[in-house]
């Protein structure tokens, strides 16, 4: 059945939404951006940010020669070592802090733990391994085994270093190679380093004053403690939990899916929320079979497309919603009204006021959901988002709103004093009042965009002449192509840096590996030793970001405090700056430059 467009609220009151959303946000800034996040550097909370999952295997330190260095072991450093493999590039080896390939599926094991979109666009190379997901939403067990099926078809197993953290990276202009060190004792000299961290590889803790005072249990929800809280990554029956009070601070993607099973199996939850998400319902239908007979070769990449469109560009005439959710509802919506008159020509402006407009409505939606869930009324306004769709990341759930009609939970809202006030020996304060507590589970998120150094945890990254690629980067990105940067040869970027953005992140990320394999390959065909983009080239391509940062000031200006605008701190990284013209004009501009096999823009060294 052709997917409609939703019927969301006609009475509301968009100039009071717009004050409304400027006063909840006001009362969530704090001035300290990543400053109220804690760091462990010793002690049992820093020893639990190591791998309870799989013991470290003792090896000898290695001393080699390579052609490229992968930094990373998830989707990204998975999808990068596979172009590489399909463009003729064989020597080189995944560096992975974890013990297996998966990143932030091998990490997360929280109860409940799935995929927030679709599985048939976000999980990668399912036509190329054969493989359909089980269901629409796959659980993290099974997206996890995805990553250790592509590996083995692709034989990345037998080069890659697990359980390896780099601690620096610096760059030999005598030998044209980067000098790899581990804290493995590893001496590598990679002609070519692919970083490969992604978005969501290192946790971060909340800075609660009194969190290393506290005398109960403690862990990140990246690091689940089922010894503790009983049950299993496979089977999260938590029934440990059945006499222990317990909190979560945090009331992202994590805790939406992770508090029902709380609520579930603990004797007390208490829920310690700064913003409420926005949680649509969450369909999650077994894959039908007679649906997978039908599909067709390229069905992946036309969907992964038709996604793109309904999330992020808007629909074409005549397209139909093959997604059919959240995600897709607001330009659903708004191509059913353009269809309706005809699909008029209308400006950029025009057709972003019709999604503001919207967005609204899309939103109020949301609203009134949670007064149909929640029983009580107190609890169900403190549950209300007041915001922009895209200020945090929209998140479904069926069964986290009822949870909160459990006698055993109880939320609480901490925006009040910007966060949790304080932490006892013997729990938690809020309000003046102390509730004791058996178990603090911190559901506070990776370094998404926090500084470099945080985020990939290498100490020293140094380019030519000894820079600092932190400093060089200090202000903001400097690429060409959000890829290569001058200064730093040889060495290519993978994520959210001055490219496209595409709303399958995992194939964006495919398709950046796609480009690095080029160069990769051409660099070494070609004799090349080592190539970087051209002082003028990378200006241009800086001058060609700068107008995207004003969708940065958007979400700094008018959202909430989160990941997405840094704490709502000094925006530089992350979605800070993007191809305008969209990911579709993007990918061609990059197609039409390799085609030409100039390799513009780049200085070359044979």
């Amino acid at each position: 059945m052709k997917c409609q467009p939703t019927h969301t609220p006609e009475d509301i009151d968009i100039p009071a939404l717009r004050e409304k959303y400027r006063v909840e946000r006001e009362k969530r800034l704090n001035g300290e951006g990543q400053k109220q996040y804690f760091r462990p550097r010793s002690g049992a909370l820093a020893e639990q940010m190591g791998d309870p999952y799989k013991p470290v295997v003792p090896r000898e330190p290695l001393n080699e020669d390579l052609d490229v260095a992968i930094l990373g072991g998830g989707f990204t450093g998975i999808l990068s070592a596979v172009q590489l493999k399909k463009a003729g590039v064989t020597n080189f080896r995944n560096i992975e802090y974890a013990g297996d390939f998966g990143g932030v599926w091998y990490w997360n094991r929280y109860p409940g733990i799935q995929c927030d979109n679709e599985s048939y666009c976000y999980m990668p190379l399912l036509e190329e391994t054969g493989f359909v997901p089980s269901k629409r939403f796959a659980d993290g067990t099974e997206i996890q085994a995805h990553c250790v099926r592509i590996a083995k078809q692709f034989g990345l197993y037998d080069r890659a270093l697990f359980h390896t953290q780099v601690r620096a990276l610096r760059w030999d202009d005598a030998i044209q190679r980067w000098h790899v060190t581990t804290d493995r004792g590893d001496s590598i000299r990679a002609r070519f380093v692919v970083m490969a961290g992604g978005p969501l590889n290192r946790p971060k803790l909340p800075g609660i004053p009194g969190l290393q005072s506290f005398r109960g249990h403690v862990f990140h929800s990246a690091r689940w403690d089922y010894d503790y809280t009983g049950g299993s990554w496979e089977n999260p029956v938590l029934d440990k939990l059945a006499d222990k009070r317990v909190a979560i601070v945090g009331t992202g993607a994590t805790a939406i899916q992770a508090v029902p099973y709380l609520g579930k199996y603990a004797k007390q939850l208490y829920v310690l929320q700064r913003t409420p998400p926005s949680v649509d319902a969450r369909p999650n239908p077994p894959t039908d079979p007679e649906w997978v007979k039908t599909l067709q070769p390229g069905w992946q990449k036309q969907r992964q497309e038709n996604f793109h469109h309904g999330a992020m560009e808007g629909f074409r005439p005549d397209e139909p919603d093959m997604i059919c959710d959240f995600w897709t509802e607001i330009n659903r919506n708004v191509a059913a009204k353009l269809a309706a008159q005809g699909w008029p020509e209308v400006t950029p402006e025009a057709l972003m006021g019709m999604r503001e407009i919207e967005d609204y409505h899309v939103m109020e939606r949301f609203r009134r959901r949670i007064d149909e869930i929640v029983e009580d009324k107190a609890t169900a306004d403190l549950l209300k988002p007041w915001f922009r769709f895209h200020c945090k990341r929209p998140l479904s759930s069926d069964t986290y709103y009822p949870t909160f009609n459990r006698p055993n939970v109880k939320l609480l809202d901490v925006s009040a004093t910007k966060g949790v006030e304080a932490l006892t020996a013997d729990g938690f304060v809020h309000d003046g009042k102390e509730y004791p507590i058996d178990l603090l589970i911190c559901a506070s998120g990776f370094e998404v965009t926090s500084d470099l150094d945080l985020r990939w945890g290498i100490d020293e990254i140094s380019g030519r002449d000894g820079a600092s690629l932190y400093d060089a980067w200090a202000d903001g990105y400097k690429t060409l192509h959000g890829v290569v940067g001058r200064g730093f040869p040889n060495q290519f970027f993978t994520g959210y840096i001055q490219g496209g953005l595409y709303a399958t992140t995992v194939e964006q990320f495919n398709r950046q590996g796609y480009h690095i394999a080029y160069l990769i390959s051409e660099a070494l065909k070609r004799g090349i030793t080592a190539l970087e983009p051209t002082q003028e080239a990378q200006d241009a391509w800086v001058a060609t970001m700068a107008p995207s940062t004003e969708f940065a000031k958007y979400l700094q200006s008018e959202c909430p405090p989160s990941y997405l605008n840094n704490e709502s701190g000094k925006f530089r990284y992350y979605l800070g700056e993007f191809y305008l013209a969209g990911f579709t004009a993007f990918e061609q501009l990059l197609r039409e430059w390799r085609d030409s096999g100039k390799l513009e823009g780049l200085v070359v060294r044979k």
